[in-house]
């Protein structure tokens, strides 16, 4: 006799969540230690094919990691319920399966941070095979199942009742796994933005993460002074619009697009930055010792992802404090023949531009606050790069542990590797914020408003087009600088209703029109002039 398919499924499946339970909680108990799910997850990040990234992207937004998580975990469960059927006969196969799902834990987690980093994938493998041998053999049989169906059998009855009891018992000890393994991980998670907190409460003070003055002079230098630094936003900047965008982002509003899985939490006491390859001198500095230099900077820039479609949300700009890349370059003395500065984070992540980008006078930096705040762990804690005019997928490294000079020839950085453009200089750029799309509003007065980006060049002027007629100019918020979006208003009187075509498109101070050419994002960045259809009621 042998265990029902609908059983061994579910014995299967249930297997499957006791042992990536386990596996959370082994993940919970050492920092360096990685849940197969995320190892997995990870990994099939980093080596998806461009097309569906993107497609992920387009699809789910910011969403795309929470989908790739929940996916992962339906694919596992899934396979689990398989390896149940097919163990129910010869129950090797499932243990074979066991054993191969762990196999490509230990590998993706070795790739991510080294073997030791692997543990819980091993665990994994240790718990899924007697659970699900002790389910197989508990769970009730065919002929067991047919005389239940007749009502004739107690032993029967007390059969499923066994192995509902034991399954019961499973689900709640995987339950309180998986709640104990998250509450380990919140605190150490806890515990770091403990460290941030404490380092924002100490910008301006002069004081250590000991919260003590130290005896040098850098030392005793105040952590996160800015010896010129910028004046306040000026009112003209902004037009009081509501549904318009406001100039400057919130942390929480920021856009965020990258390929890890989980938030990086990085211990800024840890934490350095190293600066090596095609140097004369290499270098390694701490984060306190970053935020006491005397050549912080201030910059107000505009960021743009590459993936931003044409009229996208992926644009977000602030106020950003940090070393000037020049500087830092220059300490190391970049050697000849060095044409990519290359970034990288903790894993395999990198991003790579031409060094000589850096010779126009842009405020290029390794920024360490953000609206004079430490950055936020989602948005790179300790420290990230901003380059104004580059799309992030060339420049923007969050979590950056080291930057490397070397040549393109040498190296390929990870988007390039994956079909993208070597350069990636920002695109010009316009949006309608309001109205928006499709939304029905009341003839009259109305105002259109939106913003427009061409980083580092800045917009020259915004037009706006009604159905076909002709392009007329809307009115422009003052420019802050160059390396900052621009917000625009058109007033537009509209008495008859219908529904109407409303489109705009930018010029730069280069002289450069807005291109009414569509592209997708792939290679280079997305072209084309945004429009809006307007419903206008009587």
């Amino acid at each position: 006799m042998t265990t029902t398919r609908r059983y061994a499924a579910l014995a299967g499946l249930l297997a499957t969540i006791a042992s990536l339970s386990i596996g959370e909680l082994a993940a919970g108990l050492v920092r360096s230690w990685y849940s197969p799910v995320q190892a997995v997850g990870d990994r099939f990040i980093f080596y998806t094919p461009q097309p569906v990234k993107q497609f992920a992207i387009d699809v789910f937004g910011t969403a795309d990691k929470l989908a790739l998580i929940m996916g992962t975990l339906i694919i596992t469960l899934i396979f689990g319920a398989v390896l149940g059927v097919l163990g129910r006969k010869r129950i090797a196969i499932a243990w074979s399966g066991i054993v191969a799902f762990g196999v490509v834990g230990v590998a993706a987690s070795t790739v991510q941070d080294g073997l030791a980093s692997s543990v819980p994938s091993v665990i994994t493998v240790a718990v899924g095979i007697p659970v699900i041998t002790l389910l197989l053999r508990t769970a009730p049989r065919e002929s067991t199942a047919a005389s239940e169906t007749e009502g004739t059998s107690d032993a029967g009855s007390s059969g499923r009742r066994s192995f509902l009891a034991l399954s019961g018992g499973l689900v709640a000890a995987s339950a309180a796994a998986v709640g104990t393994g998250r509450a380990l991980i919140n605190a150490r998670q806890g515990a770091i933005d403990e460290s941030r907190d404490a380092i924002a409460s100490q910008i301006g003070s002069g004081t250590g993460s000991s919260g003590a003055d130290t005896t040098t002079e850098t030392a005793t230098r105040p952590l996160g002074v800015v010896d010129d630094p910028l004046p306040p936003l000026p009112d003209d900047v902004s037009f009081d619009i509501e549904g318009l965008e406001a100039f400057q982002t919130a942390d929480e509003d920021f856009y965020r697009i990258d390929i890890e899985l989980a938030t990086p939490q990085i211990d800024p006491d840890e934490w350095s930055l190293r600066i090596h390859g095609m140097v004369d001198n290499e270098l390694e500095f701490g984060y306190e010792e970053l935020l006491r230099r005397d050549d912080l900077i201030e910059a107000d820039i505009t960021m743009t992802c590459v993936s931003n479609e044409v009229g996208g949300s992926l644009v977000s700009s602030g106020r950003w404090t940090g070393v000037p890349l020049t500087n830092l370059l220059e300490e190391a003395g970049v050697q000849d023949g060095a044409d990519q500065l290359v970034g990288r984070d903790d894993g395999d992540f990198s991003t790579g531009f031409p060094v000589d980008t850096l010779d126009d006078g842009r405020p290029a930096m390794l920024a360490l606050l953000f609206n004079g705040e430490p950055l936020s762990a989602a948005h790179g804690f300790p420290a990230r790069v901003v380059v104004p005019g580059l799309y992030g997928y060339v420049s923007a490294t969050k979590w950056i542990r080291e930057i490397e000079l070397t040549t393109f020839e040498a190296f390929d950085q990870y988007w390039v590797e994956r079909g993208w453009d070597r350069e990636a200089p920002i695109k010009l750029q316009s949006r309608i914020d309001v109205p928006r799309p499709a939304q029905s509003i009341q003839a009259g007065d109305v105002m259109v408003a939106g913003v427009a980006w061409h980083q580092p060049h800045g917009i020259e002027a915004v037009e706006i087009r009604i159905d076909d007629g002709e392009w007329e100019p809307a009115e422009l918020a003052e420019e802050l600088n160059d390396n900052t979006w621009r917000q625009w208003r058109f007033p537009w009187s509209v008495s008859e209703p219908g529904n109407y075509r409303v489109t705009v498109r930018a010029t730069s101070t280069t002289g450069e029109v807005q291109t009414d050419e569509r592209q997708p994002p792939f290679p280079n960045g997305a072209t084309g002039l945004m429009t809006t259809v307007v419903t206008v009621r009587a």
